[in-house]
């Protein structure tokens, strides 16, 4: 079964930076999106960042030029940097991957995702 393990979260001040992980295994999709989108209490789900299998990348556009979403095939791990975080970046930060490329974006609702990763910036 496809699995999903984030880490990197921590707490850190304003203007700081982290890059977070997620290492996936169990898929078998030749053609893929993956992503990262967080969640804070009582607030909605926010798409973050989005790379496909093509490495077509976006972003929601709160993050744009700070946030770079990569991927290490051979690892089979997914990466976030997070540079100059801001206290609104703040939130439990989740991976996810689904075989719907056509609809690759940061908003996608993936199928697959992991049990996150807490980034608390202040």
């Amino acid at each position: 079964h496809v699995q999903l393990v984030e880490s990197g979260g921590d707490s850190v001040q304003a203007e700081e930076s982290l890059r977070l992980s997620c290492a996936a295994s169990g898929y078998t999709y030749r053609r893929y999106c993956m992503g990262w989108f967080r969640q804070v209490p009582g607030k909605e789900r926010e798409g973050v960042a989005a790379i496909d299998s093509d490495g077509r990348t976006s972003y929601v556009s709160s993050v744009q030029g700070r946030f770079t979403i990569s991927r290490d095939n051979a690892k089979n791990t997914l990466y976030l940097q997070m540079n100059s975080l801001k206290p609104e970046d703040t939130g439990m930060y989740f991976c996810g991957i689904d075989q719907r490329i056509a609809f690759c974006m940061p908003s996608m609702s993936f199928y697959h995702w992991g049990r996150g990763t807490q980034v608390t910036v202040s």
